[in-house]
């Protein structure tokens, strides 16, 4: 394989646990519910998924605990926010912390032990067509799952009336009551859902990705996460792209420490977080009131296609999200 097709391979295997992340959140704040507790929820469940499958020498069952993980954290960030109407953000801020702890404490006996990984699985007869099969076809499940989940999430939220229901939560969420949809227990089932997709995150690292576990094995993933559904807009193709631009961001720092090693290497292990909040900053810019002033000052033949630029990369989120349901 040349140079280009194994970088490309690279790019959707180390973006695999941010389409699970991303993708959980995505559906969660489309809902109308943020949840910030993502870096500590994959961190948890990463060292949860490799202790069971260690233990269990079932790779099944430590998938199976990650989810678990992930989505009981989100039904306590259920419970706080939704039925006891704390702040969202203050909870979620506070289970990332309390689960990153935890994992650090619970985690200490397997610290780089040696334990289970996902079998490389090429598909037979697709794997050797010309370009696309080594790009495709020369992976894990893991992987697989994460290029089918981007095209399932935007079905079932564009194309689906479940995905209606949903969207309707996060952008109206009286106007669905009035259609007699129950907002909160609604809610809660997405955020599960979206969560146990998290925990799978966190699994991805520990048993596919960097396998084993380490002290704060995946920490930042989360966070980046985050910052990724913002980039994405909360539409899931966006979203994927902004996976598999941080995945290169990353392969590429680790490839210029050799090309130019006399550069510490901290600036490259930070460089793909800096060029995300660059991003982020472009993207946010466009809902800016003296940005859209400008564009409406320049000449008539420029602003028609600025205009249209912006509206195309123009990420509002939803109406209500993070915001306590009100019932009328």
């Amino acid at each position: 394989m040349d140079q280009v097709t194994i970088f490309l391979a690279a790019v959707l295997a180390g973006a695999a646990p941010l389409i699970f992340a991303t993708m959980g959140e995505t559906l969660t704040e489309r809902a109308g519910v943020i949840n910030l507790s993502l870096d500590g929820t994959i961190l948890l469940a990463a060292m949860i998924a490799f202790a069971v499958a260690l233990n269990t020498n079932s790779l099944l069952l430590g998938f199976g605990a990650a989810a678990l993980v992930g989505a009981l954290i989100a039904l306590v960030l259920s419970f706080l926010s939704l039925s006891l109407r704390q702040s969202q953000t203050a909870v979620g801020f506070v289970l990332a912390l309390l689960c990153t702890e935890l994992s650090s404490f619970l985690g200490a006996p397997f610290v780089r032990v040696p334990g289970p990984s996902v079998p490389f699985m090429p598909i037979p007869g697709l794997a050797s067509l010309p370009l696309i099969g080594p790009i495709l076809f020369r992976h894990d499940l893991a992987i697989y799952a994460s290029l089918l989940l981007v095209p399932l999430i935007w079905w079932l939220l564009f194309q689906t009336r479940t995905g209606l229901t949903l969207r309707a939560l996060g952008e109206r969420p009286q106007a669905a009551f009035a259609r007699g949809v129950p907002v909160v227990p609604t809610r809660y089932l997405v955020t599960i859902v979206g969560g146990a997709l998290v925990g799978i995150a966190g699994a991805v690292y520990s048993l596919d990705l960097k396998q084993g576990w380490s002290y704060r094995h995946t920490f930042g993933a989360g966070w980046i996460a985050l910052a990724i559904v913002i980039f994405g807009g909360w539409r899931p193709w966006r979203v994927a792209l902004g996976c598999y631009l941080f995945a290169a961001l990353e392969i590429l720092a680790l490839r210029m420490q050799s090309v130019l090693p006399g550069v510490p290497t901290q600036v490259f292990q930070v460089a793909p977080f800096a060029l995300m909040i660059v991003v982020l900053a472009l993207v946010n810019l466009t809902g800016n009131p003296r940005v859209t002033r400008r564009i409406g000052s320049l000449p008539p033949g420029l602003r028609q296609p600025v205009q249209a630029l912006v509206s195309r990369i123009s990420a509002p989120p939803p109406a209500a999200l993070g915001q306590p349901f009100e019932r009328p």
